[in-house]
């Protein structure tokens, strides 16, 4: 204990966490350098709560037989936009995504501060139908908006239409993947908007670094050994520096060599 022992300061609110001298040293200079993200000008969501997965999010074989259901070419094409693409939280991947063939029925519950109306079921039957094979579990679901056949209000829907950076709510190791597709997620996935698109580059080379790896995990609770929870509370604390020149990660938070190598070795 004496040879391990290490001098640690707990002067302020944040959580405590107990690190070695050179732990220490590469956390201040993340922090002195860096800005967190929570005074980035980024926005942080969760995907889309169903209260019912088995009915609302599809194989693209069940999707299929929908539109295959649809009495009316007018039918169809509605019924084929309102299904759209969806990923979970298995299928973000480091730098990328593997969509899983599953698709989300977007009943929403419109968005009334924008005067955006509620999708009406009646106007489409197929998918109507679909759903009343789950009437007596989607009637008394939690997460509903104003009719059992509506997904719950969502007063953010139409930023998943934008660029955006997606994470799952668990991870291993850090996952962070770029998206510009209009495509939605579940609740097991995390997403960052922003204004400004430019960041959104930066973000991910920093998010994915080993370096941001390591640093998570003195901000945040894990599962076990090595799964880490990704809570917006943490996410928002992650300090990532502003209008970075070309430099390499370690270079932009000035480590030395034997921080450099520390890092490294963790991961």
């Amino acid at each position: 204990m004496q040879q391990a022992q290490v001098i640690c300061e707990f002067t302020n609110s944040n959580s405590w966490v107990v690190l070695s001298s050179i732990e220490q040293s590469i956390k201040q200079k993340i922090e002195a350098i860096g800005t967190p993200l929570k005074d980035w000008d980024i926005q942080i969501n969760y995907g889309i709560k169903t209260g019912l997965n088995e009915a609302f999010i599809i194989p693209t074989e069940k999707r299929d037989e929908i539109l295959a259901a649809c009495l009316s070419e007018e039918e169809r094409k509605k019924t084929d936009a309102l299904i759209r693409p969806i990923l979970r939280g298995r299928d973000i991947k480091r730098y990328g995504y593997e969509w899983a063939d599953r698709w989300l029925i977007s009943t929403h519950n419109g968005i009334k501060e924008k005067n955006i109306p509620r999708v009406d079921i009646e106007n489409y039957p197929a998918i109507k139908a679909h759903l009343d094979s789950f009437w007596g579990r989607i009637e008394h679901r939690s997460d509903q908006g104003d009719t059992p056949y509506n997904l719950r209000n969502c007063v953010y829907m139409e930023d998943f239409l934008k660029p955006k950076i997606l994470y799952p709510d668990i991870s291993q190791r850090l996952s962070f993947c770029y998206c510009s597709e209009h495509i939605y997620c579940n609740n097991t996935v995390y997403f960052i908007t922003t204004k400004n698109n430019d960041d959104l580059p930066i973000l991910i080379e920093y998010l994915n670094s080993n370096l941001i790896n390591w640093y998570y995990r003195t901000l945040s609770v894990q599962l076990g050994e090595t799964a880490v929870r990704m809570f917006s509370i943490y996410v928002l604390n992650i300090s990532i520096p502003k209008n970075v020149s070309s430099k390499t990660i370690y270079e932009a938070f000035d480590l030395n060599k034997e921080e450099i190598n520390f890092i490294e070795s963790y991961n």
